[in-house]
């Protein structure tokens, strides 16, 4: 029976990777812009860390687990406004883990009095397998080995390929919005066996603004994020009140998957954690199967006439 389930499983991620999006999703994406969108690189004039974990379809085996690590600050490239940044990656789904690492470089410019960072990403995308697949037995309770499928790789393989990004970022004084793309030149991925394939190229819209409620110490910070590999798409809805810039609470909707309870807090000057639960509204969700996210950001502000050593400026 475990057998079984673990094969029904692998074809589930086979079809995920044949039609669907090989990026990882992340319910708090409005804090984690810099994974899809280099041109955010330093669009805050702040040194920005964040530390996130995500734990899809918690309690089912060989689920995905997501966590990242990105750093990004602005700079003085050679007399030119830029931000820099950088990103790792690890994403595990089955018996699959991919490792994607990047650099980050925005050129800094302003439209009028808002602010565009335009970037680029460099960095290497590393894939491995490593499984050992099994059929269901036969009527006659005998298992079999796929030996003969030339497009299932046998054993661990491992491959690494050059990855390439690019977006656009925009931002004023109460919004934001973005368009990018990662996979750019879509790297083709052969194993040694001859199993091969390749990163689809993503697609990227972004937006959300500051709205100030009634109260003066309530805002309302509504957002969307639109993804496609041009196969298939996937649409975020968020909105988050946040409570005298510190204390934040909202939902997110994501079209055809989840429904999401996201909550967080500014725990000293510039430190804030944040976790998000997804309650699955796919077929999955029928075996009860709910998604965690976590996520620690520090903000240290680099304008040199702060009034304090330490300030946080997220969002925007």
């Amino acid at each position: 029976m475990k057998k079984s389930v673990s094969f029904f499983f692998f074809i589930i991620i086979v079809n995920l990777a044949a039609v669907g999006q090989q990026d990882p999703q992340f319910t708090n994406n409005m804090e984690y812009k810099l994974g899809v969108n280099p041109g955010f690189a330093g669009s805050e004039n702040a040194i920005n860390g964040i530390i996130l974990n995500r734990f899809q379809w918690a309690g089912f085996e060989g689920a995905p687990k997501t966590m990242v690590f990105a750093v990004d600050a602005a700079a003085d490239l050679l007399g030119t406004p830029s931000g820099v940044g950088f990103n790792i990656v690890s994403d595990e789904i089955g018996y699959e883990k991919n490792i994607w690492v990047n650099l980050n470089y925005s050129y800094k410019t302003t439209l009028g009095a808002d602010n565009l960072g335009i970037g680029l990403s460099v960095g290497f995308f590393n894939k491995s397998i490593n499984g050992s697949w099994t059929v269901p037995e036969d009527d006659n309770g005998i298992y079999t080995q796929p030996d003969s499928d030339p497009g299932v790789p046998q054993g661990e393989v491992s491959q690494m390929a050059f990855d390439l990004g690019f977006g656009l970022y925009l931002s004023g004084s109460n919004y934001f919005a973005g368009i990018s793309a990662t996979h750019l030149n879509q790297a083709k991925i052969l194993f040694d066996n001859q199993a091969s394939t390749y990163l689809a190229r993503h697609y990227y819209l972004s937006g959300g603004y500051n709205i100030k409620l009634g109260n003066p110490l309530f805002e309302l910070r509504p957002s969307i994020l639109f993804k496609t590999d041009l196969a298939s798409w996937q649409c975020d809805f968020n909105t988050n009140v946040v409570y005298d810039g510190k204390y934040w609470g909202g939902l997110t909707y994501r079209i055809n998957d989840a429904l999401a309870i996201l909550m967080g807090a500014e725990l000293i000057n510039g430190l804030r954690f944040g976790y998000s639960f997804d309650l699955v509204t796919s077929a999955i969700g029928r075996y009860g199967y709910g998604s965690h996210e976590l996520f620690l950001n520090y903000s240290l502000n680099l304008e040199k006439n702060r009034t304090r050593k330490y300030k946080s400026i997220r969002f925007l």
